[in-house]
């Protein structure tokens, strides 16, 4: 969950400003958390406050939360249709496939008991506004392979089980540096995503690899960031910094609900 923030936070300057090398600053000047850390701990609160067996409790306890938040943070980077979702109670799922589904979705995977529960909750929480299939399939890639990754799966169960299921992963990040382009669709970005984390050799890596293909930086390294968090750690001074970037209340509302889904087995 923190490896998806701290993933949005380091991508946040890079997300316009797009790099094509893994060579950059890690926490530039006026990074921050945008609309992914902010719906993250949305998703987060919902996880460890509404019923997990009950859709419905579960969709409206996330609508609430994401517009409580959201409100609260209005330059926080939303795309046009969230926020008039964001806004507007009487909007319902408006059919995206864009990415904003997959990198709010990590917390999800530390809250389900299986992985088919990753996968269930994956698509209640996608589906209050990305309710398109593609949307629902990104989201259930990433807490799919979220959930793998601290359950203790390797990468090439990881890998296999997401080509079998979701994407193919035919290409290395090398091979589409060159020629990748901004794209904030789930199918454009969750696949580059999480092949960012399976060539990395830790977290930095696999930020680095994500915001180094210059397109979505903070959404990608989001998706990349939660899934390499699961499965490497987070370093202690990325950890730190991510949460220092924090307003008062982002920090309460993220230690309300990190003990809790952390300390699960």
């Amino acid at each position: 969950m923190l490896g998806a923030i701290a993933g949005d936070i380091i991508g946040s300057i890079y997300e316009f400003e797009c790099v094509k090398t893994k060579d950059f600053e890690l926490f530039p000047k006026g990074c921050f958390p945008t609309d992914d850390s902010l719906m993250t701990i949305a998703v987060g609160l919902t996880c460890v406050s509404a019923n997990l067996d009950d859709e419905r409790d579960f969709e409206k306890t996330l609508c609430q939360n994401m517009r409580m938040i959201g409100r609260l943070y209005p330059g926080a980077g939303y795309g046009k249709s969230f926020f008039y979702w964001l806004h507007d109670e009487r909007r319902g799922p408006y059919g995206s496939f864009g990415n904003g589904s997959a990198m709010r979705v990590s917390p999800v995977a530390y809250a389900a008991k299986t992985l088919e529960d990753a996968e269930k909750l994956a698509e209640w929480s996608a589906k209050v506004t990305h309710n398109h299939p593609e949307g629902i399939k990104g989201a259930k890639a990433t807490a799919a392979a979220v959930f793998m990754a601290r359950s203790g799966a390797s990468k090439e169960e990881i890998r296999a089980y997401i080509e079998e299921k979701y994407y193919s992963l035919d290409f290395t990040v090398d091979e589409i540096r060159p020629i990748y382009s901004y794209d904030v669709t789930c199918q454009g970005s969750v696949p580059e995503s999480i092949e960012c984390f399976l060539e990395a050799k830790d977290y930095e890596d696999t930020v680095r690899n994500a915001v180094s293909l210059g397109g979505d930086g903070d959404t990608m390294a989001a998706i990349a960031g939660a899934i390499a968090e699961a499965f490497f750690g987070i370093p202690e001074n990325i950890a730190e910094a991510a949460l220092g970037t924090m307003d008062e209340a982002q920090r309460k509302w993220y230690d309300s609900y990190a003990g809790k889904l952390y300390g699960q087995p």
